[in-house]
């Protein structure tokens, strides 16, 4: 099987290209195709040299690329978007072209180059707000809140468009908040470096109750590859999360107890939510996956702990 990864070499990316160039997948030959805005070279040079393994460097708003990157290709992972739902409040066209127009030129390349099958990786943005329960799949309407969640879901819809127009198979995976090695930005990576500059006070966005699932990022891209394995519909859609959550002043205590520091004090800006887009508190149901025979090994609190025990370590190294 030949895949091309977009965003390969970024924080989710590269784990699932480590999986895929496992020794025990002698079959598989793997694309990168990344601008390396957010991904970085050293995520993916231990596998620089295997046999089957290539890195085209380049945009997904340049659609002669992709077309000619499409060549020879079995299966898509498009993982290239806006890392940062944040991003689009300082720049509003972001998510426009990063996201929606990006999927689109891969979508296009794919239907030019004759390749069939993509993977998306989506995120519980799609859902917008709602009232703490653990929302399936099918929940609907779905009103995202931030510019980053409206172009994750018109990058579904056309998916699901191109999908039945052009006779292709697709698998869609909505992420929880994913944590882990190699993460270059988030709550648990803005932590460690307050508190490195200032041990005795932070300060947290809100009122410290947003609450989430967090789900280490190894487990994400196992469960990935596990649900394209598993399911063999012509349209696939999974949540992805740990089956709880936790909140942030919990994840603040934890980088605390991890750095070693004692007598630090909270601040908080106050209000509900963190900043403009921000949904307080999310709930995903993993039922579906889970009846394929999919859990994650940890649950939120113990991820945080073991991101943010990896993530100080990559800080001092």
């Amino acid at each position: 099987m030949h895949y091309l990864v977009t965003g390969g070499a970024g924080f989710i990316g590269s784990h699932i290209v480590d999986r895929l160039m496992e020794n025990d997948q002698v079959n598989n030959q793997v694309t990168i195709y990344d601008n390396f805005s957010s991904g970085r070279r050293e995520f993916i040079s231990h596998h620089e040299g295997k046999e089957g393994f290539k890195v085209i460097e380049a945009d997904t708003l340049d659609l002669p690329s992709l077309i000619k990157a499409m060549d020879g290709i079995d299966f898509v992972i498009h993982l290239a978007s806006n890392p940062d739902v944040r991003h689009g409040t300082l720049n509003t066209d972001y998510d426009l072209q990063q996201g929606t127009i990006a999927t689109y030129n891969v979508l296009d390349a794919m239907r030019q180059a004759g390749v069939r099958k993509i993977a998306f990786s989506s995120s519980q943005t799609v859902y917008g707000e709602q009232d703490g329960f653990a929302v399936p799949e099918d929940y609907g309407p779905m009103l995202p809140i931030s510019l980053y969640g409206a172009s994750k879901l018109a990058c579904e819809g056309l998916i699901s468009a191109y999908a039945s127009s052009f006779d292709m198979q697709i698998w869609i995976f909505r992420f929880a908040n994913i944590i882990g090695e190699r993460a270059t930005h988030g709550v648990i990576i803005d932590f460690i470096a307050k508190l490195k500059k200032d041990p005795k006070s932070m300060e947290i966005l809100g009122d410290g109750t947003q609450s989430k699932s967090y789900l280490l990022v190894g487990e994400c891209a196992d469960a990935i590859l596990f649900g394209i394995k598993g399911s063999d519909d012509m349209a696939n859609v999974f949540n992805l999360a740990s089956s709880d959550w936790v909140d942030v002043t919990r994840i603040a205590e934890i980088v605390v107890e991890e750095l070693g520091l004692k007598d630090t004090e909270f601040t908080y800006t106050g209000g509900k939510i963190g900043w403009k887009g921000d949904v307080p508190r999310m709930r995903l149901s993993v039922d579906k996956i889970a009846g394929l025979g999919w859990s994650s090994s940890h649950n939120s609190e113990a991820a945080v702990r073991h991101a943010v025990r990896s993530n100080i370590e990559e800080s001092e190294s």
